[in-house]
């Protein structure tokens, strides 16, 4: 049974910024976009099993990416860690309210929203944040 894991995705502004930062990382790197993390999940092999990352932007779960593999890895300071490699394309997903948390969690499948509709994401990001936050709460943006 396929399981998916939520992050925060920390210091990002919108999906747009995201995709700036990873195109960044995969640069920078041998070609793969890894995310380090500090704690191999021990349902790996339910997330190998179609599992994505969904990505929590600005209070919300905003898009998604699969997650190919796991890799062991060393951090800057010399500790282990665990190294997502995720799949460069980011799917926008229908925008759904995360509380904030630390680390990543476990989401089983029924919980993950869907894929969203193509939609105009500057008319999203060009509306008061306060007046976005309304639409969103009642279901219109």
């Amino acid at each position: 049974m396929t399981v998916h894991l939520v992050k925060i995705a920390v210091g990002i502004e919108s999906l747009e910024h995201l995709r700036e930062i990873q195109a960044q990382r995969i640069g920078a790197g041998n070609g793969k976009l890894r995310h380090m993390t500090r704690n191999r999940p021990r349902r790996e092999d339910e997330v190998l099993d179609g599992g994505c990352i969904y990505w929590i932007i600005k209070g919300y779960i905003r898009a998604r990416q699969r997650i190919i593999c796991f890799e062991d890895a060393v951090g800057r300071n010399g500790r282990k860690r665990c190294a997502l490699v995720l799949d460069p394309e980011l799917e926008r997903t229908a925008l759904m309210p995360h509380r904030p948390i630390q680390g990543w969690r476990y989401m089983e499948a029924e919980a993950a929203p869907a894929v969203a509709e193509e939609w105009d994401t500057e008319a999203e990001e060009t509306l008061p944040e306060g007046m976005a936050e309304e639409l969103r709460s009642l279901g219109l943006l």
